[in-house]
């Protein structure tokens, strides 16, 4: 294979970072090196002696819980060891005195794992009722500060499916984790591994969403999954090859359980070749890199000047440029043949993309047409000059004015803008469009034509951790959470499907029009879940059929613009399935401001979030 084939193949493929399940080696050291040898990158297992009979209630002669911390050095310990919990500890038996053993064993084990400086503690949860295991837990994460919690739960409860047994027993262990998770309030070292069930106890597709929206550090593979195929080598079944390609997005990590006869390395193999077989890589991926789940402030573009390396990212989104391009020559086209000139104008160009669009249509169209561009940014607009002088032949007029309060010479047959934020109408596109529509004439046209919002329910833990993690030193808690984030979101749970939310029109001649909306929307929940806030998207005519996108189910291909907004909620709110989730929404507006509030109706009742804009707006002013 030549170089740049392999180069192109490295592209293509998933890294698998994978772990080795072992019981308690005699010799850890070993046992490590055994797993790195055969590609594994960590090692779970017990860190107490399986022989050591222990109740630390009783007094009497010290014998050693472990091995000594000794046998690996702090930098092993610390990169290469998960440390798992025994097993059969059981905090929540009703049994008093067993209670008190078991809470002196888990609290040993615990302070054990933290004084060997394991990165992480993997704790199985064997049943719902978990709350003496939760506070105990929650408590020793307040003090330890280094290490993270991996709560292991099977992805599927493995007698749900069997008609013959107790109904009461066809548990969601979904519930398990979010009940253990909310006691410990939602507490951001808290992690997930889950346990791959049998072939036959494989969850629904709604059911893996759900845990797509979780902090999913793992997925455990026994080999006992694995089957033979026709040259004799184990693979897994179809039905875990798209669990595994789901989980891709998320950058989990995988632990196998092999027997200790068999050959681990076949495993780690087959997981690196899923690596490359399933891995479907997108276009964006190079623009995307990095920020996952990383929360933007959304843009305020006219009280602050964008700068160039934003601008810069704007420019790099092709598809949206050649859509635009597509509609502004079908709009020129559709100008009378009687206007030998028309008047063009692009209203806040930035550095200029859409007026190259326009005079690329004009050169294919061999029309001419006098362009005006109007941007109020002082530093755009040198760029602006250089490129008139150096690239257009001075075919452009440029005019350093708020578009608002202009007054040009010409009436425009056409205005183009890309004024549109992650919400549609977010960063004041309506009100900037309203102002500039005074030069527009009354058969004229806008570019874009409409904008619709859209919203839905959405759980994800990690935006509410990452919201209180990147709280600034001036900001209240609260305020972060009335505050919309721009987000590339991956890691949460779609609740149910967006739905349509506010349209604005341009241009508009009604006197009477306001842009202050309101509107309820109402979803519904397929199965328990956790409302943790809404996200927005939208979609924009351009002209006449030609539409942008960012909607999941009519998102404009390989297009890079807008991630979706996030509207936080305060208090996350529990959601049984089958409940009806009422959403009130309001964009309110006052003589210098634009705010959103938004609210909760129904299953519960949330308090109005963003009341007055007091912790968000939008100014209007320059």
């Amino acid at each position: 294979m030549s170089e740049s084939n392999e180069s192109t193949d490295q592209e293509k493929r998933k890294p698998m970072s994978a772990g080795l399940y072992m019981n308690y080696p005699i010799d850890i050291k070993a046992a490590i090196q055994h797993a790195l040898d055969n590609g594994y990158h960590f090692l779970v297992t017990q860190i107490i002696l399986p022989s050591y009979a222990r109740d630390p209630l009783k007094k009497g002669k010290m014998e050693a819980i472990g091995r000594s911390d000794r046998v690996l050095t702090c930098n092993e310990w610390g990169r290469l060891i998960v440390a798992e919990i025994t097993k059969t500890i059981d905090v929540d038996c009703d049994d008093e005195q067993l209670y008190l053993q078991n809470k002196s064993r888990l609290l040993q084990e615990l302070g054990f794992a933290f004084h060997l400086g394991v990165p992480a503690i993997q704790i199985y949860l064997n049943q719902a009722n978990n709350t003496n295991l939760a506070r105990i837990v929650y408590n020793k994460l307040l003090c330890m500060y280094s290490v993270s919690i991996w709560l292991t739960v099977p992805m599927a409860y493995p007698s749900r499916k069997n008609e013959l047994c107790d109904p009461t027993e066809k548990e969601d262990t979904w519930n398990w984790w979010n009940d253990f998770r909310s006691y410990c309030k939602y507490e951001k070292r808290l992690g997930l591994v889950l346990e791959l069930p049998d072939i036959h106890n494989i969850p629904s597709t709604s059911e893996i969403d759900r845990w797509l929206g979780e902090p999913v550090k793992a997925l455990i593979i026994h080999s006992s999954l694995f089957i033979l195929n026709i040259h004799g080598k184990p693979v897994l079944p179809k039905a875990y090859q798209e669990i595994i390609k789901r989980f891709m997005i998320l950058d989990v990590q995988y632990i196998l359980k092999t027997n200790d006869t068999e050959d681990i390395a076949i495993y780690n193999k087959y997981l690196n070749y899923l690596g490359r077989k399933l891995y479907i890589s997108n276009e964006n991926e190079n623009i995307y890199k990095g920020m996952e789940d990383f929360l933007q402030n959304p843009l305020q573009p006219l009280s602050e000047h964008l700068d160039t390396n934003i601008y810069e990212v704007f420019e790099k989104d092709q598809i949206k440029y050649t859509t635009y391009q597509k509609a502004i020559q079908k709009a020129l086209q559709d100008v009378p043949k009687n206007i030998e000139t028309p008047v063009v104008m692009v209203v806040g160009p930035g550095r200029g993309p859409l007026i190259q669009a326009a005079l690329d249509v004009s050169s294919a169209l061999d029309r001419p047409i006098k362009l005006y561009g109007i941007e109020k940014n002082p530093y755009a607009i040198n760029t602006l000059i250089q490129r008139v002088q150096n690239e257009w032949d001075n075919k452009v007029t440029l005019i350093h004015e708020d578009m608002r309060v202009y007054n040009p010479p010409d009436k425009a047959n056409i205005i183009i803008s890309e004024l549109l934020g992650s919400f549609g109408d977010n960063e004041l596109s309506p009100e900037c469009l309203d102002g500039a529509q005074r030069f527009l004439e009354k058969d004229g046209v806008s570019i874009p034509a409409s904008y619709t919002s859209y919203i839905a329910p959405i759980q994800s833990t990690k935006v509410y951790n990452e919201i209180i993690s990147n709280r600034l030193p001036d900001k209240t808690i609260l305020s972060c959470f009335e505050t919309p984030y721009v987000v590339h979101l991956v890691n949460f749970y779609r609740i149910d499907e967006p739905k349509a939310l506010f349209t604005f029109n341009h241009p508009n001649w009604n006197p009477h029009y306001s842009n202050e909306r309101f509107k309820r929307l109402t979803f519904s929940a397929v199965q328990n879940c956790l409302l943790t806030g809404l996200i927005g998207y939208f979609d924009t005519v351009l002209y006449q059929d030609i539409i942008l996108s960012t909607h999941p189910k009519s998102h404009t291909e390989n297009m890079a613009s807008w991630f979706p907004i996030v509207f936080p909620l305060p208090e996350p709110m529990q959601i049984k399935g089958g409940d009806k989730i009422i959403v009130a929404f309001w964009r309110c507006e006052s003589n210098d401001k634009v705010w959103y509030e938004w609210c909760i109706e129904s299953p519960r009742i949330s308090s109005i979030v963003n009341p007055n804009g007091r912790s968000y707006f939008i100014t209007k002013i320059c």
